[in-house]
């Protein structure tokens, strides 16, 4: 394993759709926790260390992002799983979050990778979310 640090590459903020979800459709984290209970076993199967994924953001601390882009480089069966659920998991989310959030989402993730947030703005994005989603 790489002591080096790595970036995570976001193209939405998935823990903010996550959290919205949970919020509008309780059921979804009976579709979620599952998948996410797999990638924790799976990281600690291939021994990952996820904290060389830089945290870009306190906000950004616990989202599975790291686990997923670990597994993306080792793992092939995720690979193969995640071509399998990834399709489901984003048409669930599209039929609960408007439009509006996922462009927001893909904004803000936009802006975080490049470092252009002020810490205001950064705070304002993640207040209310729960840490753990």
């Amino acid at each position: 394993m790489s002591s080096a640090t790595k970036n995570a590459v976001c193209n939405h903020c998935t823990y903010k759709l996550v959290a919205i979800a949970y919020q509008r459709a309780p059921w979804f984290r009976l579709f979620r926790e599952p998948l996410k209970l797999g990638m924790k076993w799976l990281v600690f199967w291939h021994q990952i260390d996820t904290e060389q994924y830089q945290v870009r953001t306190p906000g950004c601390r616990g989202c599975i992002r790291f686990y997923k882009m670990a597994l993306f480089e080792k793992s092939s069966s995720f690979r193969w799983l995640h071509n399998q659920v990834n399709p489901v998991f984003n048409k669930l989310i599209a039929k609960i979050v408007t439009g509006e959030e996922r462009r927001s989402a893909g904004a803000y993730a936009k802006a975080v990778s490049e470092g252009t947030l002020t810490e205001a703005e950064i705070a304002e994005w993640i207040k209310g979310l729960k840490t753990g989603l």
